[in-house]
């Protein structure tokens, strides 16, 4: 079987410090309490994540992708610590960070940083820009002393690509795709190793949305920085990323590098989700892959598989038995138990062909 998928090395990717990940999470749960009554008791729970495990290396892109509701989103903001896990483990570069205080968290917190999905809401309207980018710079003790910090927050405009003068603007002056590199500057400032991006450019217009997918391909190799791109685009995942983790109902069915995620799928919804992105060649066509039924409700999944009540192939195994994920092929992993049956009788063995 080979070893967890959360240590699976992605290939050609500089592994962390000393040989280990940058970030390792195994077994991530949050699962959201619902109150009802008088007395307000606890009467079931949101599995909103249920066991998740992967690692990110230093200057490595892993895309996290699925369905809205998926849990995706609450994955990231769970390792930024926006809300306590439930129960698993987050460690970054060697150090376990999700039973960390908030006194001790606070110096760690500079290592990560987060460009949210609405640039206009994630930003002051009441601060200028070079407030802005200074609080963060303030708040970790970076700069020696106002000069530094004007310093400071003019390169950082230099690296996002707008003027130095704007830093005396407000956010509404700004375009959209210029507000998300002013985000994405606010995110750099604290000097990071990581940033989560969750959704950040799912509400762009398509030229910008290209304009900012660029800037973080450059910003990565000029600054070694590793991302969580957190997304249900796969064209643009398709582009930037060097992994990609498939999430349904709160869990991963599929990790693996990109050009074996896109070229052949090991999972039923990897494949469902491919099949639905669009063919840029005019004439082409692709052989759509219809889901039917709606995506079960996380307060109560179901048993087994979770996926297999929308599962083309299911059979009576996938109904009682929840499938683990397995390696499938050399740094793909997959929980389906369509690969415990021969391989003549399994559907995903051919593989799909997806441009990559």
């Amino acid at each position: 079987m080979g070893t967890h998928p959360a240590h699976a090395t992605a290939p050609k990717r500089p592994p962390g410090r000393g040989g280990r990940p940058l970030l390792e999470v195994n077994d991530l749960k949050k699962h959201f309490p619902i109150k009802a009554g008088f007395f307000g008791g606890t009467t079931g729970h949101v599995y909103a994540v249920d066991g998740v495990s992967f690692h990110i290396d230093k200057g490595e892109t892993l895309s996290l992708v699925g369905e809205s509701g998926c849990g995706k989103s609450t994955v990231g903001k769970a390792l930024l610590r926006l809300f306590p896990p439930t129960a698993g483990q987050v460690v970054l570069d060697g150090q376990r960070i999700d039973d960390l205080s908030q006194a001790k968290l606070r110096p760690m917190r500079r290592r990560v940083g987060v460009v949210f999905q609405d640039p206009f809401s994630s930003l002051n309207p009441r601060m200028r820009v070079k407030d802005l980018l200074a609080e963060p710079i303030r708040n970790f003790g970076l700069a020696k002393n106002s000069a530094d910090l004007d310093e400071r927050v003019a390169r950082l405009m230099d690296t996002v690509r707008l003027p130095r003068d704007a830093v005396n603007r407000w956010p509404h002056e700004f375009s959209g795709g210029q507000r998300q590199r002013i985000c994405i500057a606010r995110a750099l400032a604290g000097e990071p190793d990581l940033i989560v991006c969750d959704e950040a450019v799912s509400a762009l217009d398509v030229s910008v949305k290209a304009q900012i997918v660029n800037l973080l391909q450059d910003l990565q190799k000029e600054l070694g920085l590793a991302l969580l791109f957190i997304s249900h685009d796969l064209a643009i995942v398709e582009h930037m990323t060097h992994r990609v983790a498939v999430m349904y109902l709160g869990k991963i069915v599929e990790i693996a590098p990109r050009r074996e995620l896109f070229g052949a799928p090991k999972h039923p919804y990897t494949e469902a989700l491919l099949s639905a992105v669009p063919v840029p060649e005019p004439g082409s066509a692709r052989q759509r892959i219809v889901l039917t039924g709606d995506v079960p409700s996380p307060i109560n999944p179901p048993s087994g598989c979770r996926f297999h009540t929308r599962c083309p192939y299911a059979f009576d195994r996938c109904k009682v038995d929840e499938p683990k994920l397995q390696q499938t092929a050399p740094g793909q992993w997959a929980a389906c138990h369509l690969h415990d049956l021969p391989a003549e009788r399994n559907p995903l063995a051919r593989g799909v062909s997806m441009p990559v």
